[in-house]
């Protein structure tokens, strides 16, 4: 057993998706959790940029003794998780690969479609992956960079975001897709309105829930899980609390949540 946090990274607060699912599927972890709100988006940045960030985070979250690390966030899973794991000695895991394997099972069509920041569609790492599971995969890959403000706004069921879903999806419904990645942390909280544009016959893939899954398989195949009742959570942001309380008593069961700020420029 191993009773250590596990540390969790978002460029905001999307990856609050990923300790959502952490709330269901492994309620005796601990978590510390930074989101830096200060310097999203992340999407429209370099990979020199993104890889820095996150760099710096992992070393904040180093000080706190974690286990394992999940990178939740799509753009720096897709940017930086490579330098990330070869720089540091600990299980370190994106939402990305986890959420291609989860598209990969999905699809009977074998028509993929990708929602992400620009960085990660840039990256082709979706497409990478996907072919690597079966290179008969057609891959429809689609940067969605209002989605991010739309969800940090609280906008999740909103005429004006159901109208641009529907311009950013109207590419990959024509290409008629059987399976939707929404390859970003914040995207699931749009889950209702996406479904809704694609219809109910289109598969939506949340890599949040399907690296928690991955994780929990890791942590029981190594005897590494947590012998608590009930995990534990801290929550960091390198910009002011106010909202990132307010959105996280939205979307998490902790009606007593409290956030701390952080000088993450500092690590």
């Amino acid at each position: 057993m191993d009773n250590r946090k596990i540390g969790v990274f978002d460029s905001g607060l999307g990856g609050l998706t990923v300790v959502r699912a952490m709330e269901e599927l492994l309620p005796a972890e601990s978590i510390v959790y930074f989101g830096d709100i200060a310097r999203l988006p992340y999407g429209s940045k370099s990979k020199e940029t993104i890889t820095e960030f996150s760099h710096q985070i992992m070393r904040f979250l180093l000080q706190h003794d974690v286990k394992a690390v999940i990178v939740a966030c799509g753009t720096a899973s897709s940017n930086a998780l490579e330098e990330l794991q070869s720089t540091y000695d600990l299980p370190i895991m994106g939402v990305v690969e986890p959420g291609a394997r989860a598209a990969a099972k999905a699809t009977h069509s074998g028509r993929v479609g990708v929602t992400g920041t620009e960085a990660t569609i840039r990256s082709g790492a979706y497409e990478r992956l996907l072919q690597l599971e079966d290179k008969q995969t057609e891959v429809y890959a689609k940067a969605c960079p209002l989605f991010v403000p739309l969800v940090e706004e609280g906008w999740f069921d909103d005429s004006i975001t159901a109208q641009v879903i529907t311009r950013y999806l109207a590419e990959i419904k024509e290409n008629q897709v059987d399976t939707l990645v929404l390859g970003c942390t914040h995207y699931p909280l749009l889950r209702t309105l996406i479904q809704k544009e694609m219809g109910e016959n289109v598969t939506l893939i949340n890599p949040s829930r399907a690296v928690v899954e991955e994780l929990r398989a890791y942590l029981q195949e190594n005897q590494m899980q947590s012998s608590t009742q009930q995990g534990q959570y801290e929550f960091y942001v390198s910009d002011s609390t106010d909202k990132f309380q307010a959105f996280g008593r939205k979307v998490l069961e902790i009606p007593s949540l409290t956030v701390q700020k952080v000088n993450i420029e500092k690590y």
